[in-house]
């Protein structure tokens, strides 16, 4: 059964990440970094993987702590509530979890190398004018002897400038699901990166292929099936991200409304304010019983085909809908650069969209429920 009693060492997980964030990822610290070419939060990466965060879920053979997703949730909580600019996801989660699932023995190294935060690496999905599915993957990987050749472009490549490799998605053949997954150094011949700017300011990339050359050695196992089992946990940690961003947005409206006087009482005692306050208290705490349930789930071996897309729908609803309503209260001045509401609105609706958007959760929640 859900236990949702946080244990004594759970905890002291919670207050070591919310210290290393408050110490060394401010808010100010976000803003200084928004649209950076490097982007990353450099003292407190460094702290995360001395400190064994970035190894976290990662096997203890490969340099990590192999705990469950239900320590990953407590961890993105708090990396959601500071913003915190880092690479943990896209390396130490789905990059990570990729080389794990696909091929450790020829990536052992590697794999250590992520766990210890010394390497980054960064997964190339998505392509301009494409979708979340199978057929959205049109970047090809034609064979040629043990070599894999591949040709096309891939967009929102977070940290690829800072990033040593990339795990790219191709594909190998004309069927749905004919996709590889390949290990790239960024900096083999062909690659080149264009930064995109993006509603949250944070860094992403366009990035290029043209006649790179890949070992077939260095291709994954498993591909697309693979890559979606990787993302239905992943996508666990990105609501957790934004109950974490949704909590720190409420707090701070919270704490505004009480302040903030119109005639002559706080904004807090007007009866519609206090009731929009309270159904988005309500709505978090309903994203943060299924974000535990479904890393629960996950923990224990059950099934999390449902819970996964549900959790990342809701979850991504509620941080926009909470930072929405938060704007409304603190009124034009909230939209100020000053005021830190703006930094969570703006980060809510990329993370609604990012990874599963509505749409693809939708999707998947359906075929679970419909068989």
């Amino acid at each position: 059964m859900l236990d949702l009693d946080f244990t004594e060492e759970q905890t002291m997980l919670r207050e070591m990440v919310r210290g290393l964030c408050a110490d060394h990822a401010s808010l100010q610290v976000v803003r200084d970094l928004e649209d950076d070419p490097d982007g990353i939060a450099r003292p407190l990466w460094e702290q995360l993987g001395q400190l064994g965060i970035c190894g976290l879920m990662l096997p203890e053979s490969h340099g990590g702590s192999a705990m469950s997703l239900q320590e990953g949730v407590i961890v993105y909580e708090e990396l959601g509530r500071s913003l915190a600019p880092v690479p943990h996801f896209v390396s130490c989660v789905l990059s990570a979890g990729a080389i794990q699932a696909g091929g450790v023995d020829s990536h052992a190294d590697l794999l250590g190398q992520i766990a210890s935060g010394s390497t980054i690496v960064t997964p190339a999905w998505l392509e301009p004018g494409n979708g979340f599915g199978p057929r959205g993957v049109q970047l090809s990987a034609q064979s040629e002897g043990n070599t894999f050749v591949l040709n096309g472009s891939k967009m929102h490549v977070y940290f690829a400038a800072a990033a040593e490799y990339l795990v790219v998605l191709a594909r190998t053949g004309d069927a749905d699901t004919d996709i590889g997954l390949f290990v790239v150094p960024t900096s083999a011949a062909g690659i080149s990166l264009h930064q995109r700017m993006s509603i949250s300011s944070d860094t992403q990339y366009l990035v290029e292929f043209e006649n790179v050359e890949v070992p077939a050695a260095d291709r994954l196992d498993g591909g697309w099936t693979m890559w979606q089992r990787v993302m239905s946990e992943a996508v666990i940690l990105a609501a957790a991200l934004a109950n974490g961003g949704t909590e720190y947005a409420l707090e701070i409206t919270a704490d505004y409304a009480k302040e903030r006087k119109q005639f002559n009482k706080a904004l807090a005692e007007f009866q519609s304010i206090s009731h929009y306050l309270a159904d988005a208290k309500t709505d978090l705490d309903g994203a943060k019983m299924l974000t535990y349930e479904a890393a629960w789930a996950h923990s224990v071996g059950k099934d999390i085909s449902r819970l996964a897309p549900m959790t990342k729908a809701f979850s991504g609803r509620v941080f926009r809908d909470t930072t929405a309503m938060a704007q409304q209260v603190f009124g034009g001045i909230g939209f100020t650069l000053e005021y830190d509401i703006q930094l969570y609105f703006r980060r809510a609706k990329q993370q609604q969209l990012s990874w599963w958007d509505k749409a693809t959760c939708e999707v998947k929640i359906a075929d679970a429920v419909l068989g």
